[in-house]
């Protein structure tokens, strides 16, 4: 997809808040396509203990639109900001990520409390809602290196936890192909420019939101209804309560 094609409308705050709400209500109470199914998976059989402080996970899965908005409807995330990871900061940006030669995924980085939610669980909602995990360099109607299924982890034992639950689910044969998303470490995350934050909630009838994002989030209530909240935690709205 173009980016031209995906620029975003100029909404206005009251329109856009009436407009979320209309759109993830029909969303919410509308089968979705077999394409748009989520998968059932098991939770991890590995997963990192809870500290006491907030933690980060950095996920890549396509356009950074539609996995910000899932995590962003996650009880337990504090934020999920959109942004680019695997290349260098200054080709950070998006009309340079968008040519795929630049080294750049678009990614969504997560800051979450493990009391409330572990990394295995974000997970298992990124495995199984955010994004097909078979699918390397392509997610929907986008193609290229910059869309790839990647998982940045911010330590060690965040690349542990990862490696295992793919093998995991591989072994499980959880999906109808092997998983293809691709552990990098040691990969620096730069926030994507204002404009694209918070896009899901403030275009909600955008067509690109309504065909491939939002049954993402009803996917999200359907299948993990005890992680799932209506509020979003808005990078440009304050943090939503649970």
């Amino acid at each position: 997809m173009t980016n031209e094609t995906r620029r975003p409308f100029p909404w206005t705050s009251l329109l856009a808040a009436t407009a979320v709400a209309a759109s993830l209500s029909f969303a919410l109470k509308t089968p979705v396509s077999g394409a748009e199914q989520a998968r059932v998976i098991p939770p991890p059989s590995v997963d990192e203990p809870a500290g006491p402080a907030l933690e980060v996970a950095v996920l890549a899965g396509g356009c950074f639109w539609g996995v910000q908005g899932v995590f962003q409807h996650v009880k337990g995330v504090a934020s999920a900001v959109s942004g680019y990871a695997g290349g260098d900061k200054d080709k950070a940006q998006y009309e340079i990520v968008g040519s795929g030669r630049t080294g750049h995924a678009e990614s969504v980085r997560v800051t979450y409390d493990p009391r409330q939610i572990s990394y295995g669980r974000i997970l298992q909602i990124y495995f199984s809602v955010a994004h097909d995990p078979t699918e390397l360099n392509r997610q929907g109607p986008d193609r290229g290196t910059q869309y790839r299924s990647a998982i940045f982890p911010v330590d060690a034992e965040q690349a542990r936890v990862a490696q295992a639950y793919i093998a995991q689910l591989d072994q499980a044969h959880a999906f109808g192909a092997p998983i293809a998303t691709k552990i990098e470490p040691d990969r620096p995350f730069y926030p994507a420019e204002a404009y694209h934050q918070d896009f899901l909630t403030l275009n909600p009838s955008y067509p690109y939101i309504v065909v491939n994002d939002l049954p993402k989030i009803a996917n999200l209530k359907r299948l993990y209804p005890e992680f799932y909240r209506a509020e979003p935690a808005l990078v440009g709205g304050g943090r939503a309560t649970n």
